[in-house]
């Protein structure tokens, strides 16, 4: 199955745009489909292209080539001659796939763009791990995006669902709710989504056997056991730590309190603070993490406690699997009482984490804010994440809280806006029920938040 990616029309903007004047390094966690787009760009848009793929054998005589690249010309013959494959200048694209296995490759980006032959995307998994850079200078040529599982609208691209989601777009401007038969559909299409999740294999695998969850499992769990290998790539002063927290995500945000308090929540061995261990996980695009702001006002990030903050699984599908035993996910009563609600499970945190994902596909850090009792250090008020319109001149912060029941107060979102009435835009509540307005609140379902303008 073929699966249309909105980050295609980056690279074509960027082929446009940069004439050979800058490389592109595409960085995301594994098995996002990094690979397969560049590939499907590269035959669309070139000539011709050759990949070398560092995560597979490549030829000792390729990798001696990086060692002196005075001499281009030879560099360039020696990938020819080693690949079989005709460059053709400003009309050949080189790829260096996960390219954080071999730094040498990425540091020769600086000398290739200067030469002006070829085109370079360079991709890569822990591209921002301090052990993968330590011995490189970055090349300032290099232009950096990065790529997510797919998101939600992906999802319904997949799912051949053009004519709901445009739909659900106009719905979204003209702020009116979805008749009630497609507004269930959406919901349905929307709780398929936190169960398959965003990985390319997933969600192929279940589009390719009649909507199957139990093929979308078996990949899944292939991709959990390369993201446990790639945690043991991690330093030895930390690696035991970052597979304790990678494999305690699901029961972090099953929890009541769900943000994790940095100095106070090292396991019983003594080990400190897990600071680091959190944005390792972090850099390697495995999880998002959720920032307490202490002070909401111009710019979250200079009010930042970062010994508060929540950890989201980096993709909702791979929470689903994390959740549950393969025992438990071969029995197809799991999926059907999920799908009508009847799992006695926080399904909030899967809610939760697909909004966590899907704010973090439209290129926003998240942020929270809640205030504690000062004896029990229980909360009195939780905003599960905060958003601004990103205006300079006319700033207005956008509190929205994730609810997955449709029973439920605001009292949190009521308490906020009168603690800070001048800072607020409208307050906003993702809930499973259709759309609404009442009095400065936007009531609306998980499906249309991906398209609401923050004005």
């Amino acid at each position: 199955m073929i699966l249309k990616r909105k980050i295609y029309h980056k690279l074509v903007d960027w082929k446009n745009q940069s004439q050979g004047q800058t490389a592109l390094l595409i960085e995301g966690a594994s098995r996002i489909g990094k690979s397969t787009i560049v590939e499907q760009f590269a035959r669309e848009q070139y000539r011709s292209y050759i990949l070398i793929n560092f995560s597979e054998s490549v030829s000792k005589f390729v990798r001696d080539s990086f060692a002196d690249l005075r001499r281009l010309d030879e560099f360039f013959q020696n990938l020819s001659a080693d690949t079989g494959v005709t460059l053709y200048p400003r009309e050949s694209l080189i790829i260096f796939d996960e390219v954080q296995r071999f730094p040498r490759a990425r540091e020769a980006i600086k000398f290739l763009v200067a030469d002006g032959r070829y085109d370079y995307i360079e991709t890569g998994s822990l591209i921002s791990i301090k052990e993968n850079v330590a011995d490189i200078v970055i090349p300032s040529e290099e232009k950096s995006v990065q790529m997510y599982p797919l998101d939600f609208e992906e999802f319904l691209w997949a799912a051949g669902e053009e004519p709901l989601l445009s739909l659900i777009k106009a719905k979204v401007e003209a702020r009116e709710p979805l008749a009630n038969e497609l507004h269930n559909r959406a919901m349905r299409l929307f709780s398929e989504y936190l169960i398959v999740g965003g990985m390319p294999q997933s969600v192929a695998a279940f589009f390719d056997n009649h909507r199957d969850f139990s093929k979308s499992d078996e990949q899944k769990r292939d991709v959990l056991k390369l993201y446990s290998n790639d945690v043991r790539k991690a330093e030895v002063k930390y690696r035991d730590k970052v597979a304790y927290i990678f494999s305690h995500i699901p029961d972090f945000l099953s929890t009541g309190a769900k943000n994790v308090s940095i100095s106070q929540d090292a396991p019983a061995q003594g080990w400190g603070t897990y600071r680091q261990d959190f944005f390792w996980l972090g850099d390697s695009m495995m999880a998002n993490l959720c920032y307490r702001c202490s002070d909401p006002n111009v710019g979250f990030a200079l009010n930042v406690d970062e010994k508060r903050l929540k950890c989201y699984l980096g993709d909702t599908g791979l929470l689903f699997s994390m959740a549950f035993s393969e025992s438990e996910i071969k029995k197809l009563s799991l999926y059907r009482d999920f799908l009508s609600g009847r799992l006695a499970i926080n399904k909030g945190m899967f809610f939760e984490n697909a909004v966590a994902q899907m704010l973090v596909a439209q290129g926003r850090r998240l942020f929270f804010y809640d205030e504690q009792d000062r004896i029990s250090h229980r909360p009195t008020m939780e905003i599960d994440f905060l958003l601004s319109n990103e205006s300079r001149l006319h700033y207005r912060i956008f509190p929205l809280e994730v609810k997955s029941s449709k029973n439920y107060t605001t009292s949190s979102l009521d308490g906020f806006a009168s603690k800070f009435p001048k800072r607020i835009g409208m307050r906003l509540l993702a809930h499973p029920k259709q759309f609404a307005l009442e009095d400065g609140l936007v009531k609306l379902p998980p499906y249309m938040l991906p398209f609401f303008d923050f004005e």
